[in-house]
């Protein structure tokens, strides 16, 4: 259930910066995953692709980075590096 609620908010800040920009969608998402995030990137692709369906980034390409560096200040996050939108 953790899962789904990193992912809702990760949809809603996608969602914000596609309006922000007045954009129509997401084309790519670049999400990284701190070292302590306790998720694997295929884990973390599964729930995207589940969670995006019906969104703005329905259609967009995900690239997960994941982190190794547990001493870094984001070792517990997961966080929206970068968007692309058209």
């Amino acid at each position: 259930m953790h899962e789904m609620s990193l992912l809702s908010d990760l949809m809603r800040k996608i969602d914000k910066v596609v309006h922000e920009h007045h954009a129509q969608r997401a084309t790519h998402v670049t999400v990284k995953l701190g070292a302590l995030s306790h998720i694997s990137p295929s884990h973390f692709r599964e729930h995207f692709d589940h969670a995006k369906i019906g969104t703005v980034a329905e259609e967009a390409d995900l690239e997960v980075v994941a982190l190794t560096d547990e001493q870094d200040e984001h070792a517990q996050e997961i966080y929206l590096e970068s968007l692309e939108v058209s």
